[in-house]
């Protein structure tokens, strides 16, 4: 069972004064909305396996995390449960991982759960001896067993049995796990790395083709998005389609961008009041949502979206963007500046709560007329109109769901679309304030460096592309944070901050995504300092992560034991792989210091893996686009001119108006101020303005046309295509 959500957790169920047990002194919220169940839970760590060796039993290990809907159904059904509790304690060393804080644990044992059950999901189970050698796993059990799913009563008798009475036969189960583990993780299982006759280690053209037509086939023409329910916005996949659009100039990849960023918004699985996108569809039509809201999804969208603005031009995009981030700045921003996790769905023990309207509801908030206008808009039902997914019954609640873009809403109406907009932003307001006096979901309030760089990297983008300044000011708040509470005093990054305290050494996600948002904080403040930071922290993840032996980055540092294998992720699922944002890293800051190390560790990483994604380009979108990239034609454009200047924000306009997602932007400041940048970029070494006025030289391979001062000579050059829009490229 893969679901995964979002909900509170109700500690201390028995009613009397509950013990705390080993989770209560964590900084997790996942972990500490655990810490007062019966279940003598331990945290991942020493402790729990030297007690495990010790006592001669197995581990059961449950990974979640604090949005988990499903996760908080499994603690109210069986970890707050007395009778589960005493035969866990009895037969297991319980252990709880939050897979936010540890997606190192979590990645090794869901790959062992896909391998043992063939599919995966939170909570996620997973029963091994002492020393991390799994001989079970699974996701969900209730607490009884039913329609066919076995219980945690009957599960763990059977387990603590097949230790004691039959381990032989765990222990053959746990080295064949271990076995198919360790040749995961160096791409020895069959078929996992093998190429077909006659290719190579580059991913061309073909990969870009094929995983245009595998999200051809699996678009839905009817309600956007990619698949049956549940639907994910997976915003990488629209991101990819928009440069595949751009190479080829082929009409159905923008239109299934399009569609899909107009249904999302038109759907519930839009906060049509508070804004912001919940984390999941579970049907079809993006009604039904799970409500939680992550991060990580608004910082992509965020992306996605802004894109999308500048190929059409549709200004609707960039009101989404900006919507999203509105609702990321109110509701997700620490008093620091950087951002918190999640916010779950579950409120009063019931997902969704917070966000559904009975009929009723809407009648004390709204004027007979208003109300009459929010009932046709958002397609109201007396009985409800949604069903609740466990029970597939009407609650007499109803989400905000559109369904249908403002200009069919204004035609139906027989009013302006400007006049549907105007009275629905006074409406919404109104509805906002009314459901600020309810119960708040639960907000996860830790700052991960992975997911900040996210944000970082998508308020700059907006920044530059939607002229909105303090977007820029939000993301450069957020790096300080990190860089004043979430680096060591040896320049080592952290993973998670929380409660004043900064810990977990940093996996390489948190350095890919975070060098990424260094990248768009120089594009759009063209401050240099935080192009050599991305420099030197590019440096540490390449010396501390790299696979010497095959190439690629390992999910954990060197000298990394914990765990059987160093994993190396390249799936792109609900956030891109680090190997993935790494490749377009390494080219981008090769492109912007002539770097060609840095070049050839890209390619480094792209024949690592191109076995595997051959087999399925779709899944790994992000790294295709970083292979649009490299197979290019890229361009280098050098701005020289006098910071601030008139003429020099003149030609940075042009280039900041403009979908160039193979272009990469660097600003010498004229005189010795140059210098500086010409340490990062020996290229630009003999690049000055001419006649007095900001130059632009315009570049394919650090080999450079005549240098422009006037806007438009700059943006006549930039509209030459240099992208590959013949089917016959085969690099």
């Amino acid at each position: 069972m893969s679901q995964s959500g979002a909900e509170e957790s109700d500690s201390g169920a028995d009613g009397s004064a509950p013990q705390a047990n080993r989770l209560i002194g964590e900084k997790s919220p996942y972990l500490l909305q655990h810490a007062y169940n019966p279940v003598d839970w331990y945290p991942w760590g020493d402790e729990a396996f030297g007690a495990a060796a010790r006592d001669d039993k197995p581990i059961f290990l449950s990974i979640g995390y604090s949005t988990c809907h499903w996760c908080h159904v499994m603690e109210r059904e069986s970890f707050e449960d007395p009778e589960v509790a005493s035969l866990l304690n009895d037969g297991f060393v319980p252990v709880k991982v939050d897979r936010e804080e540890r997606p190192d644990v979590d990645t090794v044992y869901m790959t062992v759960a896909q391998m043992m059950t063939g599919h995966g999901g939170w909570p996620l189970t997973v029963v091994m001896t002492p020393s991390k050698d799994p001989f079970f796993a699974g996701t969900y059990f209730p607490k009884q067993s039913r329609h066919g799913r076995i219980g945690m009563l009957d599960l763990l008798p059977r387990l603590s049995e097949l230790w004691r009475e039959r381990r032989s036969e765990a222990l053959n189960s746990a080295g064949q796990i271990a076995t198919a583990l360790w040749q995961s993780a160096h791409g020895e299982v069959p078929g996992a790395s093998d190429q077909p006759p006659g290719a190579t280690d580059e991913l061309g053209r073909p990969a870009l083709d094929e995983a245009f037509r595998q999200l051809s086939r699996v678009f839905d023409p009817l309600q956007g998005g990619f698949g049956r329910a549940p639907k994910f916005p997976t915003p990488h996949n629209l991101r990819f389609l928009l440069r595949y659009w751009r190479r080829t100039g082929e009409p159905k990849a923008l239109e299934m961008v399009e569609q899909t960023l107009r249904a999302m918004r038109q759907g519930a699985v839009y906060d049509q009041a508070g804004f912001g996108f919940h984390r999941y569809s579970t049907d079809a039509r993006w009604m039904v949502p799970h409500f939680e809201k992550m991060l990580y999804d608004q910082a992509l969208l965020v992306m996605a979206y802004v894109e999308a603005f500048l190929a059409t031009g549709q200004r609707v995009y960039a009101d989404v963007a900006e919507e999203v981030i509105e609702y990321v700045l109110r509701d997700l921003r620490d008093v620091g500046g950087a951002f918190h996790s999640a916010e779950d769905a579950d409120s009063e023990g019931r997902e969704g709560k917070f966000y559904v309207w009975t009929d009723e509801e809407l009648g004390e908030v709204l004027d007979a007329e208003d109300a009459r206008f929010v009932r046709s808009v958002f397609n109201f039902d007396r009985r409800g109109n949604f069903a609740e997914e466990a029970t597939g019954q009407r609650t007499g609640e109803n989400v905000l769901h559109a369904g249908r873009s403002w200009v069919d809403l204004a035609g139906s109406l027989g009013i302006s679309e400007a006049e549907l907009k105007d009275r629905w932003s006074r409406i919404r307001k109104r509805l906002l304030a009314a459901r600020e006096r309810r119960i708040r979901p639960q907000k996860d309030d830790k700052v991960l460096a992975d997911w900040n760089g996210l944000m970082i990297a998508a308020l700059a983008q907006a920044a530059a592309a939607l002229e909105r300044p303090g977007y820029l000011s939000a993301a450069l708040e957020a790096w300080e944070f990190v860089r004043s509470e979430m680096i060591d005093s040896e320049g080592r990054l952290l993973h998670r901050y929380r409660d004043g305290e900064a810990a977990i050494p940093a996996f390489a996600d948190d350095y890919a995504f975070l060098i990424w948002g260094l990248l768009e904080l120089y594009e759009a403040s063209l401050d240099p300092e935080h192009l050599r930071e991305a420099l030197r922290l590019n440096g540490e993840l390449l010396e501390r992560f790299w696979d010497d032996e095959r190439a690629g980055l390992y999910q954990t540092a060197a000298g990394s034991v914990e765990l059987p294998i160093r994993s190396r992720e390249i799936y792109d699922g609900a956030v891109p792989s680090a190997n993935s944002v790494a490749m377009l890293n390494l080219l981008r800051l090769g492109r912007l210091t002539a770097d060609m190390e840095l070049d050839n560790r890209a390619l480094a990483i792209e024949a690592a893996f191109a076995g595997r994604v051959r087999q399925v380009p779709s899944a790994h979108t992000q790294l295709l686009a970083a292979i649009d990239f490299r197979l290019g034609p890229s361009r280098e454009v050098v701005v020289v001119g006098e910071p601030g200047g008139s003429d020099t924000e003149a030609l940075l306009e042009v280039l900041r108006g403009r979908f160039e997602p193979n272009t990469v932007v660097l600003f010498r400041p004229a005189g010795e101020a140059g210098d500086e940048v010409t340490r990062l970029a020996p290229f630009t070494e003999e690049m000055r303005e001419i006649g007095g006025q900001a130059t632009a030289y315009v570049c394919r391979d650090y080999a450079c046309e005549r240098p422009v001062a006037a806007p438009a000579d700059l943006k006549a050059m930039l509209a030459i295509p240099i992208g590959d829009r013949s089917a016959s490229d085969e690099r």
